[in-house]
C-alpha cells in the first residue's frame, strides 16, 4: 500500500473568464493618503525575480509568465472594488491514500482584503443554541461563530444541532462569492457554512462531513480569507487505539483567497480538523460550499 503523498501543479482549464484575464488589480498599498497610478508589466526579467521573492509567501504568484499589475489613485482609507476579480491561477493537485485535494490562491491578496472586509461588515452570525453542539451526551459550546446559507428549506444537521440556513440573497457578499466558485469549480453549490475564527484560540475539531444530507460525490469547496492557517488531514485508519495503519497526517496552510477543493472520495476516509495555533492573532473567516439533498 503506498501511502506516500503526491503533489502535481497543473494551469486551471476551465472556462470561466480567469483563464482569458490580462490584468490584475491589485491595491497594494492600502492607506488614507493618495497612492500613485501606475502601471507596472512584469515579463520575464530580473525585476520579476525580485518581485517574486518578496511576494514568495504566495506560492499560486510565482507560476506566472508574465504579470500585468494596475495599481490606481485612490483617496480612500480602505481598498474598493467594483467586482470580485479572479486572477489567473493554476491548481495544485495533492493525492494520497484515497485522498484528492485541489489547493489555488483565486484572489489577488487586496481583492480578499475587500472581502474579508465585507464579509465583517456584512455578515450576521447565529448565537445562542445554534452555537452547541452534543458530545457524548453533553451541550458545548462551540469555539467560534457560524452561520449557514442556502435554498429554500435547507437544514444542516451535524452533531445533535440543526442548522436552518439564510436566504441567499440576505447576504449580498456571500451570494457574490458563491458565483465566483462555481465558475471557478463548475459545480452549482446550494449551501454554504461561515465559520469566523477570532484568533489562532478558535478552532475545529476532527471530524468527517459525513452528514446524509450531504451529496457524497459532490466536490467541498473551502474558501478562505484573513489569517492563514493550518488544515490537518487524518486517515480514518490511523485513529484510535487500534489503528489498522501508520498513513502518516497531511497538512496544509490556508492563505488568504484561497479555495480548496475536497473530492470524492476524500471526506469518506479522511477527517479533517483546524487546531487551535497560539501564535496566530488575526481574524479567519472560511466558507465551504456544499451540495446538499433534501430528504
Amino acid at each position: 500500500m503506498n501511502s506516500s503523498l503526491k503533489i502535481e501543479s497543473n494551469y486551471n482549464t476551465s472556462s470561466h473568464p480567469a483563464k482569458k484575464l490580462k490584468k490584475i488589480s491589485l491595491d497594494v498599498f492600502c492607506s488614507e493618503t493618495n497612492r500613485i497610478e501606475e502601471e507596472i508589466s512584469i515579463k520575464n526579467s530580473a525585476k520579476f525575480e525580485n518581485w517574486k521573492r518578496n511576494y514568495s509567501k504566495f506560492p499560486s504568484i510565482s507560476s506566472y509568465d508574465s504579470i500585468n499589475m494596475t495599481t490606481k489613485s485612490e483617496n480612500t482609507d480602505s481598498c474598493k472594488h467594483e467586482s470580485l476579480e479572479i486572477i489567473n491561477f493554476k491548481w495544485r493537485t495533492i493525492t494520497g491514500e484515497n485522498l484528492k485535494l485541489r489547493y489555488s490562491e483565486i484572489f489577488s491578496r487586496s481583492t480578499s482584503k475587500y472581502i474579508l472586509t465585507r464579509l465583517e461588515k456584512e455578515v450576521e452570525y447565529y448565537s445562542g443554541d445554534l452555537l452547541k453542539v452534543r458530545v457524548f451526551g453533553k451541550w458545548h459550546d462551540i469555539p467560534r461563530k457560524q452561520v449557514a446559507f442556502g435554498d429554500d428549506g435547507l437544514t444542516y444537521k451535524f452533531s445533535g444541532n440543526c442548522l436552518p440556513s439564510k436566504p441567499w440573497e440576505t447576504c449580498s457578499i456571500i451570494f457574490e462569492l458563491k458565483k465566483c466558485v462555481e465558475s471557478v469549480v463548475g459545480c452549482s453549490f446550494n449551501f454554504v457554512l461561515v465559520n469566523r475564527y477570532k484568533d489562532g484560540s478558535d478552532h475545529m475539531g476532527e471530524h468527517r462531513d459525513d452528514e446524509k444530507e450531504l451529496d457524497p460525490q459532490a466536490p467541498i469547496a473551502s474558501l478562505s480569507f484573513g489569517a492563514v492557517r493550518e488544515f490537518a488531514f487524518r486517515h480514518i485508519d490511523t485513529r484510535g487505539k487500534n489503528a489498522k495503519s501508520k498513513i502518516p497526517k497531511q497538512k496544509i496552510d490556508l492563505y488568504p483567497g484561497s479555495l480548496l477543493l475536497m473530492e470524492y472520495p476524500s471526506n469518506k476516509f479522511w477527517y479533517h480538523s483546524l487546531p487551535a495555533r497560539k501564535n496566530v492573532f488575526g481574524v479567519r473567516v472560511n466558507l465551504t460550499f456544499r451540495k446538499m439533498i433534501k430528504l
